[in-house]
């Protein structure tokens, strides 16, 4: 009988954490690294799931599941490695475009707050 019973939780505790569990980026959810002076990457799995990307499609032969398993630099994405396997130019943007480097670096946006009366 208490066999059971853990095994009924088990089930249960599955289905609630399961899906969840089942994606690298839980859906609405951003994945982001430090990226040195250019910013923090951010990588959105909608943006990917978009275009049909499934989570197999780069994990795990591009990239392992646990975040931070891999050093991911510019020159490694540039030689065709990581997010270079497919940002070369021809499959998505490139990652050595220097005019997407916004596509990933998110830098942090600085407000500049007027309070000068506007002269006519």
């Amino acid at each position: 009988m208490i066999k059971r019973g853990i095994k009924t939780f088990s089930i249960v505790l599955f289905l609630i954490s399961g899906p969840t569990a089942l994606f690298a980026v839980p859906p609405g959810q951003v994945v982001t690294w430090e990226g040195g002076g250019q910013g923090k990457v951010t990588f959105e799995g909608d943006e990917h799931a978009e275009k049909g990307y499934k989570c197999d499609s780069c994990h795990p032969s591009l990239f392992q599941m646990k975040k931070g398993a891999s050093r991911i630099t510019m020159d490694s994405l540039n030689k065709g490695r990581f997010c270079g396997a497919c940002h070369d130019g021809k499959v998505a943007f490139s990652t050595s475009n220097p005019q997407k480097c916004h596509e990933c670096h998110k830098a942090k946006k600085k407000y500049r707050i007027h309070n000068d009366k506007h002269h006519d």
